[in-house]
């Protein structure tokens, strides 16, 4: 009996070990070429230009101009990609843990979004206005948090970063040296996540949080059959629950109003366990990022449903005067 718990034990190390390499490697497939291109673009002088064309939506949220090339580098790839050019470029810019906060706020709402809202297009919901959603959500609720940690003089600490950069304007050895120690340290972060996710799941905290939530999606304008995959979505990620609304659909048993609502819930709020220890890990606080993030989708879904169905009931009006 030793022997097969001890034999067990070890499938499930290998399996642990395998999973954070695959995981990791196809992250550092991502992150190598973005950071290289980062490097190129600072040693050019590129990131000044670059940060003043997104100074102004960097300073509506309260964060440097800089900061502005890591959520776009977000929204064009993946979160890991944003976490590359973020580990690049914030050790010398002194961030409050309020500004990671928020910064990893808006890259949770809006990142990959070639990939995601090609889900959505695919799963029924149009690409603008989820798109449009996704962005102007970021942006908005980037905005008040802000707003409230200046207001409260919450998270203001300058915190230690886990990234490590150059001092000074170091040579390319330096720089190669750093990229190394970064990508060890993000293998390291994965592997906590995975050991994470397993035991959320084990404990049943995935399954509670489930079933938290599941309660309230019929006021977000969907049914029985939307309700358990939006929340399943939320929490694994929007490309898993995508491509389950995908199949509800070409069975027909999902109406097109609730494939809108549940992509909208989706994209503002999904990967509610991995994505928020990604950014867990890089400084973002839990208050900002998991719960403030929770909150105000839910709220903007429930009032974007309701907009919906009185324009819906306005145009049917029209149409039978």
């Amino acid at each position: 009996m030793t022997e097969e718990k001890t034999k067990s034990f070890k499938e499930k190390g290998l399996d642990l070990g395998r999973e954070t390499w695959l995981t990791s490697w196809e992250l550092i497939r991502i992150i190598i070429p973005v950071a290289i291109a980062t490097k190129i673009l600072e040693e050019f002088g590129l990131i000044s230009y670059m940060s003043a064309a997104l100074e102004p939506f960097m300073a509506f949220i309260g964060l440097p101009g800089s900061l502005g090339l890591v959520w776009a580098t977000s929204l064009l790839t993946s979160l890991y990609g944003g976490v590359a050019v973020f580990a690049t470029l914030a050790p010398g810019l002194e961030l409050t843990s309020a500004q990671i906060t928020v910064l990893c706020s808006a890259m949770l709402i809006a990142h990959s979004l070639p990939i995601e809202l090609t889900v959505s297009k695919r799963a029924g919901a149009n690409l603008l206005p989820i798109g449009l959603l996704r962005v102007a959500g970021a942006l908005i609720y980037a905005f008040l948090l802000n707003r409230i940690c200046l207001y409260f003089n919450f998270l203001q600490n300058v915190p230690d970063l886990i990234f490590k950069a150059s001092e000074g304007a170091g040579g390319i050895v330096d720089w190669g040296q750093d990229l190394i120690t970064n990508l060890g340290l993000i293998i390291v972060i994965i592997f906590c996540i995975l050991i994470c996710m397993r035991c959320l799941k084990v404990l049943g905290v995935l399954a509670l949080l489930e079933r938290a939530l599941a309660p309230l999606l019929p006021y977000l304008g969907m049914g029985r059959q939307a309700a358990p995959i939006t929340v399943v979505g939320m929490i694994m990620g929007l490309g898993y629950g995508g491509a389950l609304i995908i199949r509800e659909t070409s069975n027909g048993k999902m109406a097109k109003d609730e494939v809108f609502n549940s992509m909208a819930l989706m994209g503002l709020c999904h990967g509610l366990v991995e994505d928020t220890l990604i950014m867990a890990a890089i400084g973002g606080k839990f208050i900002g990022i998991l719960w403030g993030r929770i909150l105000f989708s839910l709220i903007v879904v429930f009032f974007l449903v309701r907009l919906l169905r009185m324009l819906k009931n306005k145009r049917m009006l029209h149409s039978e005067c």
